[in-house]
């Protein structure tokens, strides 16, 4: 079976999975390595991430918000499965992101630079 068969709502082309933006794609491989790793199975994933479609009030049509669904999908399955807290994962988004903002355009980001000015 092929991907597309698994995740038929997953953007792809005959070549497998396709990404509109850097972070779609390393979402993708978290999921791949967490698995491999025995955080969750695959059959989990498909449950969760078939729950958030399936709960969403307006169908993404497009495709446009897929990876949104699997990104959440990764957050739930890491707090339920890992030891870290909902509240560390949340410490851990915002610390990200401050570090993105303060990180200059083409430079890679690091933590520890969101309280660079």
């Amino acid at each position: 079976m092929t991907a597309p068969e698994l995740l038929p709502q997953q953007p792809h082309d005959e070549d497998g999975p396709v990404f509109n933006e850097p972070w779609e794609a390393q979402a993708f491989a978290m999921a791949v390595s967490l698995n491999r790793r025995g955080v969750f199975t695959w059959s989990k994933w498909t449950e969760t991430i078939g729950a958030l479609i399936a709960a969403d009030d307006e169908p993404d049509e497009t495709g446009e918000r897929y990876y949104q669904y699997w990104l959440t999908a990764l957050e739930q399955l890491v707090a339920e499965n890992t030891p870290i807290s909902v509240e560390q994962l949340a410490e851990r988004k915002e610390a990200w992101d401050k570090a993105a903002r303060a990180t200059p355009h083409g430079k890679p980001i690091q933590l520890g630079r969101e309280n660079e000015s």
